[in-house]
């Protein structure tokens, strides 16, 4: 959950705790699909658990807080990447893992258990960070859930009973999202920190001297390519090497550099204002002016201290593969069409919110 601990002081727990809770609940679908009389080889089930158990490999230091940031490669990737080295050092067992990874098992439920807007992924994470955070939004009945999963033409569907369920995940999400995810103290601290590897690549590259352990020191070098020396390196980082080169630079001579890390370390945050309009660029070009000339730093490096974004939040997107419900007849319906609140746009209407970042500063 990156930096959310800012805000919920609970939310210490670790991608390693989901990947084997969403393992837990793969195996709990594995079971039921089988009473339920649908065929799942051992080999489909290694490659399920496999699969699972390894998703979210690729991710780096601080999760989604860092995605591409040390590294150019979308964590997916990544763990593609680990998977492959995985699979040549145990001679190919992760074959069939790989297959379900990357959507092409020719059994598409075995791709959707995986990946899709309704897998075991979401329902271990949303329940999960719920509880550590500390609040009940996301607190969904993933076992009523699993209990609901049928196969139907090779294709997941929920029954008929589930579909109130799978409401209530999907609100849940969508609440969890705004309350949690998004929440902007947690964005600004994340912002924060990817602007720390940007500035500290940045005066690498100017000759500036920056300390830090070899394996991180590797990517901000920018030396890296695309083989397994690589995600060595990048395995062997995390959170602890962060924060210790956060400790660290926050009494760096480059006051850009020392004022992130020192806002993260003292939880000085830079003030977050949300908008109902984008800001302008003349709004934007003004503020970073007064930021400049109050912190004593060049215009052009304003942009360390002054941003603006958009978040955005969707709990279903009718676009992608849906949802299907079976019903009792044995007629296949799409989530959208089953559901009586689904027309209101409950689920499927995508929120926006504009936020501007700076010091505590008023606009002009």
């Amino acid at each position: 959950m990156g930096l959310s601990y800012l805000v919920y002081p609970g939310a210490h727990h670790t991608r390693f705790h989901h990947a084997l809770g969403a393992m837990n609940l793969m195996q709990k679908a594995i079971d039921t699909l089988t009473l339920k009389g649908v065929s799942i080889s051992s080999e489909e089930k290694q490659g399920l658990l496999l699969a699972i158990l390894l998703h979210d490999i690729g991710h780096g230091p601080f999760s989604h807080a860092l995605e591409e940031k040390l590294i150019s490669k979308h964590h997916e990737s990544l763990s593609l990447g680990f998977m492959e080295l995985l699979n040549e050092e145990f001679d190919g067992q992760l074959d069939k893992a790989i297959a379900i990874f990357k959507g092409e098992s020719d059994r598409p439920f075995l791709n959707q258990l995986v990946s899709s807007q309704l897998d075991m992924d979401r329902l271990d994470y949303l329940k999960r960070d719920s509880f550590f955070a500390g609040v009940t939004e996301g607190n969904i009945n993933s076992e009523r859930l699993i209990s609901t999963i049928n196969v139907v033409n090779d294709s997941l569907v929920i029954e008929e009973k589930g579909i109130y369920s799978v409401e209530k995940f999907l609100m849940a999400r969508r609440f969890m999202y705004w309350q949690v995810y998004l929440h902007k103290t947690s964005i600004v601290a994340e912002i924060m920190l990817g602007k720390i590897i940007e500035r500290a690549k940045e005066l690498i590259r100017s000759g500036e001297s920056i300390e830090g352990p070899p394996n991180l020191m590797y990517f901000l070098n920018q030396q890296f390519s695309n083989d397994s020396v690589t995600l060595h390196q990048f395995a062997a980082i995390d959170d602890i090497d962060i924060m210790a080169c956060i400790k660290r630079w926050s009494n760096h001579s480059d006051s850009i550099l020392a004022r992130l890390c020192s806002g993260i370390l003292n939880r000085d945050l830079l003030e977050v204002r949300f908008r109902e309009e984008r800001v302008t660029e003349k709004e934007l070009t003004a503020l970073k002016s007064e930021v400049a000339k109050e912190y004593k730093v060049s215009l052009s490096d304003a942009h360390y201290l002054v941003y603006d974004g958009t978040l955005w939040n969707l709990a279903y997107n009718p676009n992608k593969q849906p949802i299907r419900i079976l019903f009792r007849g044995g007629e296949v319906m799409d989530f959208m069409q089953a559901s009586r609140y689904a027309g209101a746009g409950a689920f499927s209407v995508k929120h926006e919110k504009n936020y501007i970042c700076s010091p505590q500063l008023q606009l002009p």
